[in-house]
C-alpha cells in the first residue's frame, strides 16, 4: 500500500473506533432532553439479558430494545430514576444490573475474595512462623571437635 493510500484509512479508524456504540433508535428518544438523559443514564446501568455483557443503551437485541421503551415510558409517567430501575429488578430480577447493589444478602458474595485473601494471608504468615520456629539441633562433642579441626586447617 502506498503512503497515500494509508493516511485516509487511519484516520477513517480513527474517527469510527472514537464513537460510542448507542443502539438507541431516534423514535426512542423523548423530546424532553433532561428525560431523555435520565433514561440513557439508567438504560447504562442495566444489563441486556440475551447480550449479558453489555447495557440496554448499547445492545441491538429486541429486548434490549423494549427495556428502554419500558424505561421511557416509566420516566414519562412520573417515576423516579430508584423506582425504574425498581421495577425492572422486580421484574427481571438483580441480574438485571450490571452494578449489583450492596445489600445484606449480597454482602457474603461482595466480602469473599477478601475473606479467601484473610485466610490465605494467615496461612502463609503461620507456616512462615512454623518454619523460623523449626531450629536446627545443637551439634554434638564429636560434631564440634570435627568443625573445630577443620576451622583450624584453614577450611581444607
Amino acid at each position: 500500500m502506498t503512503v497515500g493510500v494509508v493516511k485516509p484509512l487511519l484516520l477513517a479508524f480513527a474517527l469510527l473506533s472514537a464513537t460510542t456504540a448507542h443502539a438507541v433508535t431516534p423514535d426512542e428518544i423523548l423530546p424532553d432532553p433532561v428525560l431523555e438523559q435520565r433514561a440513557r443514564t439508567i438504560s447504562a446501568e442495566l444489563r441486556c439479558m440475551v447480550c449479558q455483557n453489555q447495557s440496554i443503551d448499547d445492545s441491538n437485541a429486541d429486548l434490549a430494545k423494549d427495556l428502554r421503551v419500558l424505561v421511557r415510558e416509566r420516566l414519562k409517567a412520573g417515576d423516579t430514576d430508584e423506582q425504574v430501575l425498581d421495577f425492572v429488578v422486580a421484574r427481571y430480577g438483580e441480574f438485571v444490573l450490571l452494578k449489583p447493589r450492596l445489600e445484606a444478602k449480597t454482602i457474603l458474595l461482595w466480602s469473599f475474595p477478601i475473606a479467601i485473601l484473610l485466610i490465605g494471608g494467615g496461612f502463609l504468615l503461620v507456616s512462615a512462623r512454623r518454619r523460623s520456629a523449626a531450629q536446627t539441633p545443637p551439634l554434638s562433642d564429636e560434631e564440634r571437635r570435627k568443625l573445630a579441626e577443620i576451622m583450624k586447617d584453614g577450611g581444607a
